[in-house]
């Protein structure tokens, strides 16, 4: 039997604002819709290079069956984040790339317009980076694209820090965009 991962164990985070649970395959159908009902996130994901350019559709069935996998993999963590006002699934949070030799993994969030602007970002961001913490991990890093400041203050405020930036990572609507790279250290 292999020997456990940081995401081997797939808890639920909770707080006054949100719960962060499991993600399950089903999960997808609602992450689906939020990401191409809302033009912000291929945006701000850099998933697209100008605001009229359509972002590719994966069929539901496959999208489920990544989902699916996700939910069970031990090299990631994978979680919905319930809104726990109204009790609906607002996005995700992820740790992934996981670096084994280094106990190091990337990290990144993902927010429906319904769950912005409320803390839910900020709330589901601290629960996940003090969960991984605590499970071991040395560093989790991200990156953001300058024209994404208000996540950036999410994550500075969350206690990562800037260390670096790659000038002209990104063309959006014919402007060059610098990403930043951000991280935050355990113990």
């Amino acid at each position: 039997m292999p020997e456990p991962t940081p995401f081997t164990h797939k808890p639920t985070l909770r707080d006054d604002l949100v719960i962060l649970r499991p993600i399950r395959a089903e999960d997808a159908d609602v992450l689906d819709d939020l990401i191409h009902e809302d033009d912000e996130i291929p945006r701000l994901t850099g998933s697209v290079h100008s605001s009229v350019e359509p972002v590719d559709r994966m069929p539901i069935e496959q999208l489920r069956d990544i989902y699916g996998q996700w939910a069970v993999a031990d090299d990631r963590l994978v979680l919905a984040i319930i809104d726990n006002a109204t009790g609906e699934l607002v996005g995700e949070a992820v740790l992934n790339n996981w670096d084994e030799g280094n106990r190091s993994c990337n990290f990144r969030i993902l927010i429906g317009g319904a769950g912005r602007g409320r803390g839910l970002g900020t709330s589901a961001t601290r629960l996940i980076v003090e969960h991984g913490l605590t499970v071991g991990l040395h560093r989790i890093s991200l990156e953001v694209y300058d024209f994404n400041p208000r996540a950036r203050h999410v994550y500075e405020k969350v206690g990562f820090r800037h260390e670096g930036t790659g000038r002209d990572a990104l063309i959006f609507d014919g402007e060059w965009i610098d990403v930043h790279y951000l991280a935050i250290l355990g113990g």
